[in-house]
């Protein structure tokens, strides 16, 4: 009896403090970024050198929603007695912690403020994993030790037992070419990365700097070491270093570790958690953002999404990650764990129109039953492609390695490649990788709902990179994503006819436009765009001197 009186008494100063320590908490939109201080002629202010030239590599300018939110909105609001959690420029607001949620009102009669969203601060009861990790918590028994070598590994790296991971989509092919990472930067945005600091299988990226540092956009200031496991297993697969047990695919390789996931709890809020990652990721220069993460319903089911909110542009989260490619940077995501329940469509943000979302296979290449299915009308992919996630090799806890199952453990096989395939093409764009990996994938020619366009073969993206590369022209095309019109900034040689024409994703076009062109600099925009679906759209410029193809979003 006495055991059952402790355990209840627990369990009530559990959710005592549970209730002290997660108020309400809310995300505050701005109607606009008016008088702030920052120029988009001066973006050192708010951009690392590093975001910029990704930038300038791919012709990408900086404009306004690369601005800052507006630090004397974001002063006014906590001035009504709220805590700042995170801003997002990109979604042009903040999320706080409103201990008494009286203040709301006054925030919501502020003139600057579009509207509030309020957020449970957690599940009602003891705190423990949310269930959208439930298939990777399941690990097979920890291997203890492989003193023998791959028979069929590759003298560049001892991969041992996770040979089979990497070869299926011949990402060895990209290592012995001497391409493994170097001069690559991948944000992995998770759920904590507990003990990576210690943890055998990561002793090369400690002992080399290859650990940028860490964020945790959850609870400001806090240890993301101390925190969940499940990102310390993702970082193994791209960055682990145990020869004879467990490499990487990109073992040479930057990160940073961002930590945007409460597995606590499952609300909207994590999704503005996310990209306020992705925006911090951005500015300080990442090349690749890997999320094994993805959204669906919520603790607070007014929130939930369905699958019609899986169009590709809808979701926050899904939002931010296609401003994270507009920004240049490869954005890789599971696409999601849903396969044997009733959500039949994928999860945010992996649905996104920027975002390349991996599916699970086994090592037979067949896929798994838990990966999700990507249902769309609109005629795109998704998800994009596939790899192992069925007994994947991973570090353990206990400093030895494991198998897990999951999505989550494809993304950052196909993730860790990407860099590598980049490294081996700096100055192709980070849509052109995507392509790329479609392309050599197994089925490009009949994609399904299921697999995609199928199991890559990196060797084969590394040749259709080399073949496609043409020298980088002066053009830039903006915003983008865009809503109503796009402004096209370019260089002619000499005085001539440009035309230009947008195609939807089934090839067709849909808007010719054709200009006189003087020699030097040429600006001039296209309206009349407010009609367009959203989705990707290919722009393709021809005049005699130049033709150029790029991509831009709605």
């Amino acid at each position: 009896m006495r055991s059952h009186i402790l355990t209840i008494f627990f369990l009530f100063m559990v959710l005592a403090v549970s209730g002290q320590v997660a108020p309400n908490k809310f995300f505050v939109a701005f109607t606009d970024k008016n008088g702030t201080p920052y120029s988009t002629n001066n973006p050192q202010a708010f951009l690392t050198q590093r975001a910029i030239d990704r930038r300038n590599a791919q012709g990408i300018p900086v404009v306004e929603d690369d601005l800052p939110v507006n630090p004397s909105y974001i002063q006014q609001v906590k001035n009504l007695g709220v805590s700042i959690l995170n801003p997002t420029k990109w979604l042009n607001g903040i999320t706080v912690y409103a201990a008494d949620t009286s203040v709301i009102a006054a925030i919501r009669a502020l003139p600057f403020v579009s509207r509030v969203y309020k957020s449970t601060g957690g599940k009602k009861g003891v705190p423990g994993p949310d269930d959208k990790f439930q298939i990777e918590s399941r690990f097979s028994d920890v291997v203890q030790s492989v003193t023998a070598k791959s028979v069929n590994s590759p003298a560049s790296y001892n991969y041992g037992i996770s040979y089979t991971q990497i070869h299926q989509v011949r990402g060895e092919a990209l290592h012995n070419l001497g391409f493994h990472g170097e001069g690559k930067v991948i944000a992995v945005l998770d759920a904590g990365f507990l003990n990576a600091d210690v943890l055998p299988a990561f002793d090369s990226l400690r002992a080399n700097g290859q650990i940028l540092g860490t964020r945790d956009f959850v609870l400001a200031g806090n240890n993301v070491y101390n925190e969940y496991y499940h990102g310390m297993c993702v970082l193994s697969i791209m960055g682990g270093n145990l020869p004879g047990l467990l490499v990487g695919t990109a073992p040479k390789a930057n990160f940073w570790l961002l930590r945007s996931e409460d597995v606590n709890s499952e609300n909207i809020i994590e999704e503005y958690n996310w990209v306020s990652a992705a925006e911090f990721a951005d500015s300080v220069g990442a090349d690749v953002i890997n999320s094994s993460l993805g959204y669906t319903t919520f603790d607070e089911p007014k929130y939930n999404h369905t699958c019609a909110d899986m169009n590709g542009h809808s979701t926050p989260a899904t939002r931010g990650a296609n401003f994270a490619a507009s920004k240049g940077i490869a954005v890789v995501n599971s696409a999601g764990n849903s396969g044997g329940s009733g959500w039949d469509c994928m999860s945010a943000p992996a649905d996104g129109d920027g975002v390349l979302a991996i599916a699970a296979v086994d090592s037979n290449g067949y896929r798994a039953y838990f990966s999700s299915v990507g249902v769309d009308t609109s005629g795109r992919v998704k998800p994009n492609v596939a790899a192992m996630g069925v007994e994947t090799v991973v570090s353990s806890t206990s400093g030895s390695v494991t198998r897990g199952s999951g999505t989550s453990f494809s993304s950052p096989l196909i993730a860790g490649l990407v860099a590598c395939l980049w490294q081996s093409k700096p100055s192709v764009t980070n849509f052109e990788v995507y392509q790329a990996i479609e392309r050599s994938s197994s089925q490009f020619a009949s994609p399904d709902s299921l697999l995609g366009f199928g199991i890559p073969d990196f060797a084969n993206a590394a040749l259709v990179l080399k073949i496609r590369e043409t020298p980088r022209l002066n053009i830039s095309v903006y915003p983008n994503p865009f809503d109503d019109h796009i402004t096209v900034n370019y260089v002619c040689s000499r005085d001539e006819q440009v035309n230009l024409v947008m195609y939807d994703q089934t090839g067709n076009p849909v808007m010719k436009r054709s200009v006189k062109s003087l020699q030097g600099q040429n600006v001039f925009s296209l309206n009349g765009l407010s009609d367009k679906s959203h989705g990707i759209y290919l722009l393709k410029m021809t005049c005699e001197s130049f033709t150029w193809t790029g991509k831009v979003v709605k």
